[in-house]
């Protein structure tokens, strides 16, 4: 099943049919280790809406109430290949190879709601910076527990130029207004996504394609429970929290983010969310 957060309130989709359920609020409903079955027991008293999916599409929100947006690097081997060659001439390359195989991942704070926008809506790329790329996660929603309870699709907005130039700019690099988007749903089930789940990227410039890459979260090389767990340790979420889990896709270091470009990233099962440079 999905969630989703509309203008009107949250709408389920099951089976194909959608379900309004009025007058709940985002961060209480969802904010529960049992969701999945809490939201089976909603819609049984709900009918299904007489509304088109592109009517939806134009409703959906971000689907982030009061939680904040952590994220995690260097999951993956490409990503690891992908910093030191950005970082090797400010001689950090070093770092990222070492955090790779280190016990402790690199996590770190990426947004707070009011900087994530939603399906179909417009990231940004840093005035100052030169060198830009998306980075297409797969994000998890995690309960005041730390228990994974729901799957979402991020772009990890990123400037290359200035993270490459020092590993100390990375706040710099990742955060500020329009650095991630989320959406376009929360994907609840009672099993973990399969290994071959497929994370696909596309840019398109001027009705082009001029990027296209897919990996497969089986590449990632820590657990998602792992990832969850750095994340929480010594913190505390009282609304539950939203976690990019790295990428595995990097653009060739010719290419750089222009405005105007649409990003598409689709991951199995969730759907496809879509998003405008500004």
């Amino acid at each position: 099943m999905k969630l989703y957060k509309t203008i009107t309130g949250i709408v389920i989709e099951k089976d194909a049919e959608l379900f309004l359920l009025p007058g709940k609020d985002w961060d209480e409903f969802i904010n529960d280790d049992d969701i999945l079955n809490k939201t089976k027991e909603a819609i049984k008293s709900l009918k299904p809406l007489s509304i088109t999916s592109e009517l939806l599409e134009k409703e959906i929100l971000p689907p982030v109430g009061n939680q904040e947006l952590w994220a995690c690097g260097v999951t993956y081997l490409r990503s690891k290949i992908g910093r030191q060659e950005e970082s090797k001439d400010a001689g950090g390359g070093d770092f990222y190879g070492k955090v790779y195989e280190a016990e402790r991942p690199e996590v770190f704070f990426k947004s707070t709601p009011h900087r994530i926008v939603g399906h179909k809506g417009k990231v940004n790329i840093r005035k100052d910076s030169t060198w830009d790329v998306p980075e297409p996660e797969l994000t998890l929603l995690a309960s005041s527990s730390g228990k994974i309870i729901g799957y979402t699709i991020g772009n990890d907005m990123s400037s290359r130029s200035i993270e490459g130039e020092n590993p100390l700019y990375l706040p710099q690099a990742k955060s500020y207004d329009g650095c991630a988007a989320i959406g376009p749903c929360i994907y609840i089930t009672n099993k973990p996504l399969e290994v071959n789940t497929n994370i696909h990227l596309e840019i398109i410039r001027s009705n082009k394609n001029v990027f296209e890459g897919n990996v497969a979260i089986s590449q990632m090389k820590r657990s998602l429970e792992e990832l969850v767990s750095f994340v929480y340790r010594e913190c505390s979420f009282p609304q539950g929290c939203l976690i990019m889990t790295g990428t595995g896709i990097v653009p060739p270091n010719d290419f750089t983010l222009k405005s105007g470009d649409e990003i598409r990233i689709t991951i199995d099962h969730i759907g496809t969310l879509i998003n405008t440079v500004r």
